[in-house]
């Protein structure tokens, strides 16, 4: 089993150097979208992430911007995992850690490990960011105050919602996966 998973690694490394990015990308989501596929964590900033989106046009995309030190976020990660777990075919699930903070003797591979060793707990074999500009800037991007959010975007590339707790009055108005999952079940008749 070790040899095919470096075999198909190795595949997707030549891939990559030989300027087939995309269709790294793919082999890599297919594999992942299979049990027992890597975890792996990349770094990227906002718009590169977006551009991860777009390469899965055709699928409906659950993008979760999330981090380690956000209580909601760790306890409802694992439904991202389900989403996948039972519609990967479909959906196109995306974790963004926002763990980074911007404090310089804390770059971001210094949160590489703690998010990493969190997605393995969570057996999230998807695609996976640990964002590359420090969490406010990066809400800011985002037109966010804060986490947690998930984006759920339609097959043609749209967004069709953003969920989060900006304008909420009471803890009783947070949104939770039930809400993301319904959405995804709407749009996926």
């Amino acid at each position: 089993m070790k040899r095919l998973t470096l075999a198909r690694l190795s595949l997707l490394l030549l891939a990559v150097a030989c300027g087939y990015g995309s269709l790294a990308i793919h082999a890599a989501d297919k594999e992942a979208g299979k049990s027992g596929g890597e975890v792996t964590l990349q770094q990227l900033n906002w718009e590169q992430t977006l551009d991860l989106v777009a390469k899965h046009k055709g699928k409906i995309v659950v993008l979760d911007a999330w981090s380690t030190s956000c209580q909601p976020c760790v306890e409802e990660f694992p439904n991202l995992v389900k989403i996948h777990q039972q519609h990967g075919d479909q959906v196109a699930c995306i974790s963004m850690s926002c763990d980074y903070a911007g404090i310089k003797s804390k770059p971001p591979e210094f949160y590489h490990d703690r998010v990493l060793k969190f997605l393995k707990e969570q057996k999230a074999t998807f695609p996976n960011v640990l964002s590359n500009v420090p969490a406010d800037e990066l809400f800011e991007k985002m037109d966010l105050a804060s986490i947690p959010a998930v984006y759920v975007f339609g097959r043609d590339g749209k967004l069709v919602k953003r969920f989060d707790n900006d304008s909420i009055q009471s803890e009783d108005e947070a949104f939770t996966y039930k809400d993301v999952t319904k959405l995804v079940n709407e749009l996926l008749k």
